[in-house]
């Protein structure tokens, strides 16, 4: 006897909905959502398919139907979107430095809660500050854990909605695909949060976000809305991994839409995104090696330099570079590049042979070189390749680490089981975060926008493992850059019988934490730090032409050879973090109208602070609310009894204030109020418990009017 799992309908089929099927089948594109009168209560909207009878009208006749058309994209919801993207929110990031990592030294953020919110809270402090902006969002697979975001519901309908809610009360739900808001939720997830977050974009910043085939399309509709089609850069394809046990095509890659805040504002800069060759530094570090190994028997190291383009599998863009397999003390080149002015028509001008001195054959289409004192200039700069005789045309020669830069490619290899290798490799073989993402595919991304001289701040507000992170710090560290990261993730729990779960790892942000202070340690401990260069430097440059290195020793190459200079260009490379967690404002919610006040609530109104907020809290608070950036160093002292905070100290030398100072004890004498107006910061702030009387009030404004007219004063 076979056992139905499924329950009986025990109801005549319901026909409308098999002809609702019918025409899916033939107009799919006819379909829509629209609410469920019979389902929906004034506090839940239910939503069911229904059918778009004027696009059906539309479909079924052969002339235009009269009636308003406009292009857009939308969706159940949208309107919504837009509004909770403005919802103010009475929220504040609370400092952390017991689970930070050099917090007073470091620049670099990470921030645990909803990532709405947090975008919201960042609006003041980072708006227009951030270069680049990578995230990963969840794919809306139909197994995905995405948000919900309409904060204004009570909480037992938003209960009754998630289906799933975090110990910490984080909205958060599994969207399946039998959701009749499928598309839509996920699309208003990303609408709103994706508003927010171009508003912190430079003119010059770029935008980056991965995807797949589930929601690409919707994505690059909703970005190109935000961001506006003009802004489009390119839509970059990763070619991941081969699946075998696909049922029709092997589908095997990821998308990365990329945008512009603004084109224009790139136009006239003039900038030009160049980045290093695929396997370049890896072919440098080769030679290095092979040079010292075979003490410049370039036949030797050409071999070996072989056998690592060898190694790499057929496909791989890396391959492009086994072209230059001859080497010299300049390393790797080639020696058959095209001296032909591209088009023909080029100058036509005598070159004599340099053994034979006659003149040499002339390319058909003119030389590429303008004049003959243009040409000489690279003949004397080794680019230029003359035959046996003067009866060759002479050819262009072309050093790899002088090619080294190139414009990125639309079409990426990133192989999957490379970026799990190495996030396994940070956590000792333990697989406690599936799929992360390559550090190499990110950190090509930073070096190509960035500038290492740049104080270029990078944020990720789907952070995940944190690999955004790893690749910050690594290319810092490599190039001698001072990139800022920050990382916003929901603390989302992990599952109690994940591998991550009984490895100690509460939630993901535990893990990206933990990924951090592991890289950062890894970075340290290697040679990362350090870069290997030539005495007679590769790139024809001399030894004291770079000022900004420092060689701080030197390695004996054998047999007289020049010595290989070991220099630092890590500039102490910044691998520390300071975490703030989302929560509730520091101020206390007070709504009392007069008649109800009473002496017992007047005493609770001495401090309109909670009780568990310190100092700290406060100072932090303060910061989001002036628009300072989270970062900056900042000290505490005393002045009496009263402790002042100093944030971002100025140079009384240089003529800089002291960006803020604050006090938040009660009672503040007035000596301490004068010393701080003395030293005429920009900002002061006190909290309204340090004053015993609105007329001491006063007197604190009275007293910066004659010491500090410039300071702005708040009391909290």
């Amino acid at each position: 006897m076979s056992i139905l799992h499924d329950k009986l309908p025990l109801q005549t089929p319901n026909l409308t909905a098999q002809n609702i099927d019918k025409i899916a089948a033939l107009f799919p594109n006819c379909i829509t959502e629209m609410p469920d009168e019979e389902k929906s209560t004034p506090d839940h909207k239910v939503y069911k398919r229904g059918i778009n009878f004027e696009l059906l009208k539309q479909m079924l006749s052969p002339d235009v139907v009269d009636g308003d058309e406009a292009y857009e994209f939308t969706w159940v919801g949208k309107k919504a979107s837009i509004v909770e993207a403005n919802q103010p929110i009475r929220k504040t990031l609370r400092p952390c430095p017991a689970e930070s990592k050099n917090w007073d030294d470091t620049e670099n953020l990470y921030i645990e809660g909803d990532n709405l919110e947090v975008l919201k809270l960042l609006q003041e402090s980072y708006l227009g500050k951030v270069k680049m902006i990578y995230i990963d969002p969840p794919y809306n697979t139909g197994n995905d854990f995405i948000y919900a975001d309409d904060f204004m519901r009570s909480q037992d309908e938003e209960n009754r909605q998630m289906g799933m809610y975090d110990e910490d009360e984080n909205r958060l739900f599994k969207n399946n695909d039998s959701n009749g808001r499928f598309h839509s939720d996920w699309c208003s997830m990303m609408y709103s949060r994706l508003m927010l977050a171009r508003n912190l974009l430079t003119d010059d910043g770029v935008i980056f976000i991965s995807i797949d085939d589930a929601e690409v399309e919707n994505l690059k509709k909703i970005s190109s809305e935000v961001f506006g089609e003009a802004n489009f850069v390119a839509c970059l394809v990763y070619d991941k991994n081969r699946k075998n046990d696909a049922k029709y095509f092997s589908v095997g890659h990821e998308y990365m839409l990329v945008y512009f805040k603004s084109a224009v504002s790139i136009k006239e800069s003039g900038t030009i995104f160049r980045a290093s060759k695929e396997g370049i530094d890896e072919v440098r570090d080769e030679f290095i090696k092979l040079r010292k190994l075979y003490n410049d028997d370039w036949e030797k190291v050409s071999i070996g330099l072989k056998k690592l383009y060898s190694s790499w599998p057929a496909g791989d863009e890396r391959r492009s570079l086994a072209r230059f397999s001859k080497v010299d003390e300049k390393g790797p080149y080639r020696d058959d590049g095209n001296i032909n002015w591209p088009g023909g028509g080029g100058p036509m001008y005598d070159v004599l042979h340099p053994v034979t001195k006659k003149v040499c054959k002339k390319p058909v289409s003119g030389w590429r070189y303008s004049s003959p004192e243009r040409l000489q200039e690279e003949i004397e700069k080794g680019h230029v390749v003359f035959g046996p005789d003067e009866t060759t045309v002479p050819r262009v020669r072309l050093n790899l680490f002088e090619q080294s830069k190139e414009v990125m490619r639309s079409v990426r290899f990133s192989y999957a089981q490379t970026a799990t290798n190495e996030f396994l490799k940070i956590f000792d073989g333990k697989r406690i975060f599936e799929n992360p993402k390559s550090i190499d595919d990110i950190k090509q991304l930073i070096e190509y926008i960035t500038d290492k001289e740049d104080d270029s701040t990078i944020l990720d507000f789907f952070s995940g493992s944190a690999t955004t992170a790893h690749a910050v710090m690594q290319l810092n560290a490599q190039d001698g850059g001072h990139r800022k990261f920050i990382m916003v993730q929901l603390p989302e729990p992990c599952d109690e019988k994940s591998e991550a779960y009984k490895a100690g790892y509460k939630t993901i942000c535990d893990i990206g934490k933990e990924r951090i202070r592991r890289a950062g340690e890894k970075i340290k401990q290697e040679d990362d730090c350090w870069k290997c260069v030539p005495l007679n430097r590769m790139d024809g440059s001399k030894p004291g032409d770079d000022t900004t290195a420092k060689i701080v020793k030197t390695i004996d190459a054998g047999d007289g050879k020049p010595p290989i200079e070991m220099v630092d260009i890590s500039k102490n490379p910044d691998v520390g973090f300071r975490v703030f967690k989302l929560d509730d404002t520091n101020m206390k919610d007070v709504y009392y109208s007069a008649e109800e006040y009473s002496q017992t609530n007047l005493e609770e109104l001495e401090s309109n602070i909670k009780e568990d907020r310190t100092d700290l809290d406060l100072l932090f608070g303060c910061l989001l609310d002036w628009g300072l950036p989270l970062s900056m160093p900042y000290r505490s002292e005393k002045i009496g009894n009263c402790t002042i905070h100093t944030y971002a100290p100025g140079d009384a030398a240089l003529n800089v204030p002291d960006a803020l100072i604050a006090c938040f004890d009660s009672n503040v004498p007035e000596n301490v109020i004068k010393e701080i107006a003395k030293r005429k910061p920009r900002r002061a702030v006190f909290r309204d418990s340090s004053f015993a009387s609105s007329p001491e009030k006063i007197n604190v404004f009275e007293i910066f009017k004659l010491y500090a007219q410039d300071t702005d004063v708040k009391v909290i």
